[in-house]
């Protein structure tokens, strides 16, 4: 069979089990049968699926991934970081936007603690958004920001999603991890910056109201207590990646301890909030773990039918410009985020992307923050973002779904400046790995 046959079985299949509503990881492995058993060599393929699953899923570098939700599981069923975000809220005072302002600077915070990006987004929605409508605020200004900084999760370490991404792309994990801080800190900047702009331009959008006296020790107490010891956490987990100190692995597993350790301090480490927390984490990390099992057959049975280097061969032959190449791929991934899940935009690309990205000569730890970014814009994006869903499920009742969409559209733009920024100046993603590899 032609290479370009191949492909459109598969990804035809694909696409057809996907539009008749099968989930993801079971219509991925329906065709990896299907593919396993006609390119494979029949009976000896399956039995090499099952080989692939196992191999996936006895993978060290994945261990990070629960340690990391777990993190943030803890953080959020605790009330950690709620008592976080309140300590915040009393710190910023009198400026333009100052739930908002709250809602990117405690998001941000909560991204160095939390590997999930809907945690994120839900402790910022159901702790914000009621005392904003209270204030007044029009909901674009309300909703953005927290739909905008819920994404810096994905970036900022711990991050879950760039651990899935630099292991199905053969990617160093402790390079993409740190990677991603300077680029997330760029874009929290940049929201930061639109929400002060904008309602300096137009107060109506928030309306400024008196806040109550507090001395200098009520405003500033909380935030000693309640957030500088929590970036112990942070320093705990990225520290010790940059001091060469432990594996991404070692260091989500000290991070996941000292979140345990931070909770029993407070003394808001119950028996049922642990044991949800695990649960929790235990039923998301299963999902990736099966998804992760789909994608290494998909991959091998795309390379064996010859789909994978035929393409390559195609494009190679075209000998595109690398930043045209590149800004090819991020248009992909830019409409595929509007229709598709982050791990199945990963699945069906990273195995193209990869080797082409490899032939051009492209720094893939660089890709790998700018596709961590296009992911996170998936979140966000009209009709099916996961985010614009969670921030209905916590908005009030009255908020409609275009009124969402509406928010999110200048945050997006935003993100897309971000994306700009480091494919002008692409030491904003690599400084910081090369700063560690020194």
């Amino acid at each position: 069979m032609e290479w370009y046959m191949a492909l459109l079985l598969l990804l035809g299949s694909l696409v057809a089990l996907l539009l008749l509503g099968l989930p993801v990881v079971f219509a991925f492995f329906t065709v990896n049968m299907i593919g396993a058993f006609y390119f494979l060599g029949g009976e000896p393929g399956l039995s090499q699926v099952v080989r692939n699953a196992v191999d996936a899923v006895t993978t060290f570098s994945l261990a990070p991934i629960p340690l990391f939700l777990l993190m943030g599981e803890i953080m959020f069923r605790t009330g950690i970081a709620q008592n976080a975000i309140d300590a915040m809220d009393r710190l910023i005072a009198r400026v333009p936007g100052r739930l908002s302002l709250v809602a990117i600077v405690g998001g941000t915070v909560f991204s160095t603690l939390s590997g999930s990006t809907l945690a994120n987004t839900a402790i910022l929605g159901s702790t914000l958004m009621p005392e904003m409508r209270k204030r007044g605020y029009h909901p674009s200004i309300a909703m953005g920001p927290i739909l905008g900084t819920g994404g810096i999760a994905m970036l900022i370490p711990p991050s879950a999603l760039a651990v899935i991404l630099a292991s199905l792309g053969q990617i160093s994990v402790a390079d993409l991890l740190v990677a991603g801080i300077l680029p997330g800190l760029t874009m929290a900047g940049l929201f930061f910056v639109y929400v002060v702009v904008r309602c300096s331009l137009n107060p109506a959008l928030a309306p400024a109201y008196e806040i109550a006296h507090m001395s200098a020790r009520e405003r500033f107490m909380p935030f000693l207590v309640y957030v500088v010891p929590l970036f112990g956490i942070f320093v705990v987990v990225v520290g010790s990646i940059l001091a060469g100190i432990a594996s991404p692995t070692e260091s989500a597993a000290l991070g996941s301890v000292s979140s345990l350790l931070a909770a029993a301090a407070y003394r808001a480490l119950t028996w049922s909030n642990f044991m949800h927390a695990l649960r929790e984490t235990a039923k998301i990390s299963v999902m990736i773990l099966f998804i992760i099992c789909a994608s290494i057959t998909f991959s091998q049975i795309l390379a064996f039918s010859g789909a994978t280097n035929g393409l390559l061969a195609l494009i190679t032959a075209l000998n595109p410009d690398p930043l045209v190449l590149v800004i090819f791929m991020l248009c992909v991934l830019l409409f595929l985020g509007a229709f598709m899940d982050q791990l199945s935009m990963m699945m069906i690309t990273l195995p193209f992307f990869i080797p082409l990205l490899n032939a051009a000569g492209v720094d893939v730890v660089w890709f790998g923050v700018l596709m961590l970014i296009m992911l996170e814009i998936g979140f966000t994006t009209p009709p099916f973002g996961l985010l614009l869903f969670v921030m209905k499920g916590v908005a009030p009742p009255e908020t409609t779904m275009q009124q969402i969409f509406a928010a999110a559209l200048p945050f997006i733009a935003l993100m897309l400046l971000t994306v700009v920024l480091i494919m002008i100046f692409p030491p904003i993603a690599t400084w910081l790995p090369t700063f560690l590899r020194v």
